[in-house]
């Protein structure tokens, strides 16, 4: 059977949908034969990756260009998932991290980072499972990190906001699962993409074995989406990480992390 004649599991809702693990997620999920709702900032980049998986896989791809950081951008995505067609599976994959020290930053950084990371989660989620849990089915996906398992990035305040996330999706997935819906928090560690070089993260330092394939990230996610898991981590260098991150003494965690994006430079305090 053609990809054209294929029927839909649904439509899966995707933020941050151009680049990075957002767009391994719609690549994948068009592969799988779903109707996609890209989110990203950039209109004109949205419209490409849009054309280029309708000609690739025949799926049925709708656009909306939104700042989820903003009242507008929220509100935006808000009103689709309340829309039809419904939306069957949210992936909150849009995020946000500063290169600078908490000290250094400025107010007005760190409630971007917060309404991107934090504030946006929440309300998508809300809008989503609303629906979700009268129908009986559903999924949220919810891309958080492997560094909110412990404080290894000092001064940054990235980790915390990923905490959050993943807290968020174990407690609430307990709670709409009785209603057939699932809720799960992907937890990857560094993962090839455009995240670290739009942020001006320098990550020259870390060794090869430490990066994970977009693809590969979302492939496990998936397949843990499926297991029911509430929490998933890919890879099992980073469920290795994650185990030690738990019970690890923290002045250790601090003394060996080569993630330096939130250190406090002296001439710079």
């Amino acid at each position: 059977m053609s990809s054209e004649q294929r029927p839909s599991p649904g439509s899966a809702l995707i933020t941050g949908a151009t680049a990075g693990i957002g767009a391994a997620y719609a690549r994948r999920l068009a592969a799988d034969g779903w109707d996609l709702i890209l989110v990203a900032r950039d209109a004109e980049r949205l419209d490409s990756v849009a054309a280029d998986l309708t000609g690739r896989h025949g799926r049925r791809v709708e656009v909306i260009p939104a700042d989820l950081s903003t009242e507008d951008g929220c509100a935006a995505v808000e009103r689709r998932l309340c829309a039809e067609p419904p939306v069957e599976l949210l992936v909150n994959n849009a995020g946000h991290s500063a290169n600078r020290s908490f000290v250094q930053s400025t107010a007005e950084v760190e409630t971007r980072l917060l309404r991107l990371n934090v504030h946006a989660v929440m309300r998508l989620s809300l809008a989503a499972l609303r629906p979700m849990t009268q129908r009986g089915r559903g999924a949220v996906i919810n891309v958080s990190s492997v560094s909110g398992f412990a404080p290894i990035m000092p001064g940054s305040t990235y980790p915390a906001s990923k905490a959050w996330v993943t807290n968020f999706s174990e407690s609430i997935g307990q709670s709409v699962r009785p209603f057939g819906v699932r809720v799960m928090a992907v937890c990857p560690g560094y993962t090839r993409t455009e995240f670290h070089s739009r942020a001006g993260i320098n990550t020259s330092g870390l060794p090869g074995w430490a990066w994970l394939q977009a693809d590969d990230v979302v492939a496990d996610s998936l397949r843990d989406l499926h297991k029911g898991k509430f929490v998933s981590v890919p890879s099992w260098r980073y469920k290795v990480a994650v185990a030690a991150l738990r019970h690890a003494p923290r002045g250790l965690l601090q003394a060996v992390t080569r993630d330096t994006r939130g250190r406090l430079r002296r001439d710079a305090a």
